[in-house]
């Protein structure tokens, strides 16, 4: 049960924003351009798969079995390939600039100054460009906040992965602006 009367059931996010219309227009419309917006380099599921990775050092759970639920999709890969990049980002199938920017993502997601110049020079090393670092960083900074909105009010999330995996393909397609809670 939530922290505050949300007036509604939904889980995670989903009952935060069916209770603050206002504020989830303008949050939505981040998650649009930071995950779905096709002029990145970045493609939909490394930005998803970054979603989750920070929000699995944040630990929570709704955030990282969405978005470990939409990378997925995008992958087209198993349960297994999302655990492993949580587990340890080095050892896992991704690219090695994947997993480079996953470290920065992380180091942000510990405190913005972090970041070390040695982690932008050697993913930049690696064919990460400017955009793909500023875009992780900004990733990792804003699930830092998404995160703490859905666990500080203290929302409830489906124990059942398979929730949020079968939910992955609707969501892709329906995207993150104009999102509607009850859906």
């Amino acid at each position: 049960m939530a922290h505050i009367n949300l007036q509604n059931d939904y889980p995670g996010i989903r009952g935060l924003m069916a209770f603050s219309p206002q504020t989830a227009k303008p949050l939505n419309e981040l998650a649009e351009v930071l995950l779905r917006d096709d002029n990145n380099t970045l493609g939909r599921g490394e930005r998803e798969l970054i979603a989750t990775y920070v929000s699995s050092l944040n630990d929570c759970f709704f955030c990282q079995n969405v978005h470990g639920g939409l990378a997925q999709h995008y992958f087209q890969c198993d349960t297994n390939f999302i655990d492993a990049v949580k587990k340890d980002i080095f050892s896992s199938a991704v690219s090695h600039k994947m997993k480079l920017l996953l470290s920065i993502a992380a180091s942000v997601q510990q405190g913005g100054k972090n970041v070390t110049p040695q982690q932008i020079e050697n993913a930049k090393a690696n064919g990460a460009t400017d955009k793909e670092i500023h875009d992780t960083v900004l990733l990792a900074a804003a699930f830092c906040m998404f995160n703490r909105y859905v666990d500080g009010l203290g929302t409830w999330a489906p124990e059942d992965k398979n929730y949020y995996i079968e939910r992955a393909k609707q969501r892709a397609e329906e995207g993150y602006a104009g999102y509607d809670a009850s859906k």
